[in-house]
């Protein structure tokens, strides 16, 4: 191997040259306050880049020590990167590659640098290769010192291994170990992107345009969301905390007054808890778990309660009990002492992990805390969301995709009904109200006609399962525990039915794709994102429908994370020239950010510009991005035009 350690810009130069593409690796160590903190390597705002490999070819790298407390470091920090940012970074001609591209992105960020597309990110592109032939790699097959092995036959020295218990920047920079395992790093990344590359235009060229057009500046825009986190209110959080503790007391001692003391746990979950349910009280087990065991979820609870209703009214209460008691148990352990513990003490904030490959269709997913999960604003019975707040001078504005499933559901099955209710600027929940109940527009639409809250509630629920496969029984299912409405099978199926009949191209367009699926085995999404489905032959009528429903889902949903991807990039671009625009979170269809208070209009209407624009050629359906603005995620107004 052609590795070397450079420590001055000229060496540096000499090496780069004209190389287009260039892989890149930082190794990072914690500042003095943070020395004892576990994994502070990884935070910017607990550590520095201590060096920098890069490499150009294969084979071939270097390392840049710029912070080492012993051996030799780069003379010229500030030039070298200054050289770093203007002409590899920010440089629109290099294509930049590295592994966790997120992981430098945000490092990069913190001093001030927003790495520029074209990039390439080859951890979301190894997710995107086959680990057999139905299967795509995850991300914990995805690692460096997973792959190299596995591809090269090569096994990479292990961080452990060569630092022994220290921290990167007290090796010696100098020693042929140290330039070995930095350099191995963006050596390796480079003939990643070149096998990765080749395997793409192989077998799947469209992963390799997602990869590099969807997939790396997104990952790069997710490094600057978690730099930047969420601040939040830790006063209101410990006192919103204090409040759910007597509150749980309270209703753990309204519970005792009906079943004595029988230990119900955190959660009303316990085995004496069940036991005291389906034997002492000999309650009908009215659902199972997946072992065919007596079920205590909240559904078997909802389920109990009714029956109780005709049976046992006396035991009413206690399920209303042990409801609210779940509620305040889940409000407290999941959205109050789960914040609590990932407050950097730093910052004040929240830095979650995103995943921008986190589900099989292309969706995010967030852990270390799920804000995925974060109640929506009409469901968020403590006040979750006021949690996050915004400093002095500045404010919270989200944008949020208007419906964006319903229309790319609409794009695909071509039903005009539809079509023409978004073209219009119409209301799609109306149109479905009036197709379902067989009633003209301006009655479903008439806020004070007779059944309108009802109506308006199943038809939404209609709408955002009309494309997956409705059946009666899910209807029912979910109108009674998402809704709350106790909807008889036989009007369930009536509802479907008028549903079909009023949207004719919806059956045709699902049974095409569960044809094609079939004989392919795998579904899509329009820009080519691929999702296997082994099971859509399968015998087992349970593995079929979900196999189906994927089917059916995937283009879908994943057609819409898309669309949010492509809005990202453009965002990503216009960065540079607003140093003021915060990205913070991505949630659901929705993107949040953190601006000053005079800056609202003008960054509302580039993010707006960036999402509605048309995301790809022969998109006829309008897109509508909603802006709200507050100065607490709870308090959020709609920004006016």
């Amino acid at each position: 191997m052609n590795y070397r350690c450079v420590t001055n810009i000229t060496e540096l130069k000499e090496y780069i040259g004209n190389h287009k593409i260039i892989a890149f690796d930082f190794e990072t160590a914690p500042t003095d306050k943070f020395r004892d903190c576990d994994k502070a390597a990884l935070d910017p705002y607990k550590a520095v880049i201590a060096g920098i490999s890069l490499s150009v070819a294969e084979g071939s790298a270097v390392y840049l020590p710029l912070r080492h407390r012993i051996g030799s470091n780069a003379v010229d920090i500030k030039g070298i990167m200054n050289y770093l940012k203007t002409e590899i970074f920010e440089n629109k001609g290099i294509i930049k590659i590295a592994h966790n591209l997120s992981f430098e992105t945000m490092f990069l960020y913190h001093i001030g640098i927003v790495v520029q597309p074209p990039c390439y990110d080859t951890i979301a592109a190894s997710q995107l290769t086959l680990k057999n032939s139905t299967e795509f790699r995850n991300l914990s097959d995805s690692g460096l010192k997973t792959l190299v092995p596995e591809l090269y036959n090569v096994e990479m020295p292990k961080f452990e291994d060569v630092t022994k218990g220290r921290h990167f920047d007290e090796l010696d920079p100098q020693d042929p170990e140290t330039i070995r395992y930095a350099c191995a790093d963006s050596d390796y990344t480079l003939r990643l992107f070149y096998t990765i590359n080749s395997w793409f235009d192989r077998f799947l060229p469209k992963h390799r345009i997602l990869t590099e057009e969807l997939e790396s500046p997104t990952a790069m825009y997710v490094g600057i969301m978690k730099h930047n986190g969420l601040l939040v209110d830790k006063e209101l959080m410990l006192s919103k905390q204090k409040e759910a503790e007597e509150r749980l007391t309270l209703l753990k001692d309204e519970i005792a007054f009906f079943i004595g003391d029988v230990d119900i746990g955190a959660n009303a979950s316990t085995a004496a808890f069940k036991n005291y349910l389906y034997k002492d009280l000999q309650l009908p087990v009215l659902k199972t778990t997946a072992k065919y065991q007596e079920a205590a979820d909240d559904e078997a609870m909802i389920l109990l309660s009714d029956w109780c209703r005709q049976h046992r009214p006396d035991l009413v209460k206690l399920f209303e009990l042990v409801q609210e008691y779940r509620k305040w148990g889940k409000i407290k352990s999941t959205y109050i002492d789960g914040y609590l513990e990932f407050i950097n003490s730093e910052t004040g904030r929240i830095h979650p992990d995103l995943f921008p490959l986190g589900t099989e269709t292309g969706r995010f997913s967030s852990r270390r805390p799920n804000l995925q999960n974060m109640p929506r604003p009409d469901g968020d019975v403590i006040g979750v969301r006021s949690f996050i707040i915004a400093p002095d001078g500045k404010v919270l504005l989200s944008l949020d995709f208007s419906q964006i499933e319903l229309r790319v559901g609409g794009f695909y099955c071509r039903d005009e009904k539809m079509l023409e209710t978004y073209r219009t600027g119409g209301d799609i929940h109306a149109q479905t109200t009036s197709v379902i109940y067989r009633i003209p527009f301006e009655q479903a639409i008439d806020k004070n006609a007779e059944y309108y809250k009802e109506r308006r509630t199943i038809a939404k629920n209609c709408n955002f399962g009309t494309f997956f496969g409705l059946f009666p029984k899910g209807l029912q299912k979910t109108l009674k525990f998402k809704a709350g409405l106790d909807t008889s099978l036989s009007e369930c199926e009536q509802i479907i039915s008028n549903l079909k009949a009023g949207y004719p191209r919806l059956s045709d367009w699902q049974e095409e794709v569960k044809k094609k699926a079939e004989v392919r085995k795998y579904t899509e999404t329009f820009l080519g994102r691929r999702r296997y489905l082994p099971n859509i032959s399968s015998s087992d009528w349970g593995k079929k429908s979900f196999a189906q429903r994927c089917a059916l889902n995937t283009p879908i949903q994943g057609t819409a994370a898309d669309i949010l991807k492509l809005a990202i990039v453009r965002i990503m671009f216009g960065l540079p020239q607003r140093d003021w625009l915060k990205p913070l979170l991505q949630i659901h269809d929705e993107l949040v950010f953190e601006v000053p208070e005079g800056k609202v209009n003008e960054a509302a209407d580039f993010i707006k510009s960036c999402m509605e624009v048309v995301p790809f050629e022969g998109f006829d359906v309008p897109i509508i991005a909603e802006a709200s603005v507050g100065v607490t995620f709870g308090k959020m107004k709609e920004l006016e035009e």
